[in-house]
């Protein structure tokens, strides 16, 4: 039962345990598997259970109930399995309006009350219970209340989705009554809900598990039944419009959910054979990220102006860069959305399209049938385009494509897969690209990585020696006034992650006459960066190192995504 270790540090604040106790008991809950409670209680047995409850009661917001006073012909009846409910020391205690009152001993086991909703399709609403409360209503009442149940077929019967797909592409396969179609509904849906960006169904030998990932962390959120995973697929399979009968090759494909009339979320599916099965993922398109506008990306002020100069020029290339899931695509139609209006014919090569635009053409980019991104560009310059937009520069045929079309008269958005800005330069003079057409051609280069932003309502002032936070990089200055930056902490609202959001980091680095000069030389990408940094280009570690300075994440996480 791994937990937040931020729990910890509330109990430190409150004055209940010490920095060595709270380590100590951090260590026996993660090596003996037992509760927070207990671990607490064992490095200092002087405290009480109550003591401890009445803390987090009244940091996670979590009433406390003395089941003794409580009428246990409320709790409902087969709602979890006896076994579930031994391992994890959890009961409900009363259901009504899509809602669960669960009683627990622990408030940080969030993917053990994400799997109960998921398995229950109930809200939860945590109430804490005395360990030995809990224990003694189980053992009394185990063969009354809680019965063995298996997550099989008839099981998933119990399972309620809302209908949420009306599109015909979703709903009009025939077999919208079975299990099978509910569940996977459910998972899409409850995704959604909670803000994932990918669901993952994997199989394996003796388990199969469904997976989100939050914030950029994935999470299991269900373990449906080994024996379900071929009609799961082939659910997917089926709205995804592929072809169920291959499960050889990977396949790619596209369904939609329709929430309501004004909002529609799309799904890219990527099917993948393992030794065990197929494995799914689906990406979700959300396209109401694509018009966020610029101000909630997280550029900084300067970092904004020089990207606002850039879309404002009549010709030349911007290149996004970074890693897969570094949000290059929404910084793009961000720019795209700010540029597009009647005056301006743009179009775009994308593979594939991932938020449709009014007012772009969009091609979608087919290999399999010639459609390149290099037949595509040569067809744009023919069509008189103003801004044209490169899904990604994968070889030397789009890139000089791509590199004429900005000499030309016509302004470039495009992506690159490179760690940082200068080696973005580097790496198209690698591809074959003269040096002069790299430097006449780029305007602007922006590597970027995405951060979780700190949870507004948990975050607390960490405490860093001084060494510490000048070797991370932040002046004397700053650390001799005594700031502190924050850290995570965890709370009901952020799941007890610490984290809720996510934000940018960026490096935007325009192309002086300098760095053209050291383009057209041969220069390394260390020097490139060196000059960048003479010029007052943020790198992406200092620019993640300002968000900690604002509070808006923390030093680890800064730490952990940038590498400078």
């Amino acid at each position: 039962m791994p937990v937040n270790s931020g729990i910890f540090t509330i109990l430190e604040q409150s004055g209940l345990i010490s920095d060595p106790e709270s380590k100590a008991a951090f260590e026996l809950v993660n090596r003996e598997r037992i509760s927070v409670i207990s671990a607490v209680i064992r490095v200092k047995p002087e405290l009480t259970t109550i003591q401890i409850l009445m803390v987090l009661s009244k940091f996670y917001g979590i009433p406390v109930l003395d089941i003794d006073a409580y009428n246990l012909e409320f709790m409902p009846k087969n709602l979890l399995p006896v076994d579930f409910i031994i391992e994890h020391k959890v009961i409900p205690l009363f259901s009504r309006n899509k809602r669960l009152k669960l009683g627990v001993i622990d408030p940080t086991q969030k993917e053990i009350f994400a799997d109960i909703a998921f398995k229950t399709g109930l809200a939860i609403d945590l109430i804490l219970l005395e360990e030995k409360q809990l224990q003694q209503v189980i053992n009394q009442n185990s063969t009354n209340y809680f019965k063995t149940i298996n997550l099989d077929e008839d099981a998933l019967q119990g399972v309620e989705f809302a209908d949420t797909f009306p599109d015909s592409d979703m709903v009009n396969s025939g077999d919208d009554d079975q299990p099978i179609v509910k569940f996977v509904h459910k998972m899409i849906f409850d995704a959604v809900q909670v803000g994932a960006s990918d669901i993952h169904f994997e199989p394996y030998e003796k388990v199969y598990r469904v997976r989100y990932r939050i914030d950029g962390v994935l999470s299991e959120v269900t373990t449906p039944p080994v024996a379900l995973k071929e009609k799961i697929a082939a659910r997917i399979k089926v709205v995804s419009k592929l072809d169920i009968s291959e499960k050889r090759v990977p396949q790619d494909g596209r369904l939609r959910l329709a929430l309501s009339q004004n909002q529609i979320i799309d799904f890219r599916v990527s099917t993948l054979p393992t030794s065990y099965g197929e494995k799914i993922v689906l990406r979700i398109l959300d396209r109401s990220a694509a018009s966020l506008g610029i101000e909630a990306l997280g550029f900084e002020p300067e970092q904004k102006r020089v990207i606002m100069d850039t879309i404002s020029r009549p010709y030349g290339m911007a290149l996004v860069t970074g890693p897969t899931g570094s949000g290059k695509t929404v910084t793009l139609y961000t720019c795209l959305n700010l540029l597009n209006d009647a005056s301006k014919n743009i179009s775009t090569a994308e593979d594939p399209i991932e938020i449709p635009i009014g007012g772009i053409n969009q091609v979608a980019i087919n290999e399999k049938t010639g459609l390149t991104f290099g037949v595509a560009l040569r067809a744009f310059l023919r069509q008189d385009p103003d801004v044209i937009m490169v899904g990604e520069i994968r070889d030397l045929d789009t890139a000089e494509m791509a590199i004429k079309a900005a000499q030309t008269g016509h302004l470039v958005l495009s992506t690159l897969h490179t760690n940082n800005a200068p080696a973005a330069l580097t790496r198209l003079v690698s591809m074959g690209v003269p040096t002069y057409n790299v430097g006449d051609a780029i305007l602007t280069i922006i590597a970027q990585r995405l951060v979780r932003k700190l949870c507004p309502n948990c975050k607390r002032h960490g405490k860093f020696d001084k060494e510490t936070l000048i070797m991370a990089g932040f002046s004397e200055e700053l650390v001799n006034s005594g700031w502190q930056p924050y850290v995570a902490v965890g709370c009901y609202l952020c799941h007890n992650t610490g984290y809720k959001g996510r934000i940018g980091v960026f490096e935007v680095m325009a192309i002086s006459d300098e760095l053209k000069r050291l383009i057209l030389t041969g220069a390394t990408s260390v020097e490139l960066a060196d000059q960048a940094r003479k010029e007052g280009v943020l790198n992406l570690r200092q620019s993640g190192l300002e968000k900690v300075r604002q509070g808006v994440t923390s030093l680890s996480e800064v730490e952990a995504n940038t590498n400078e």
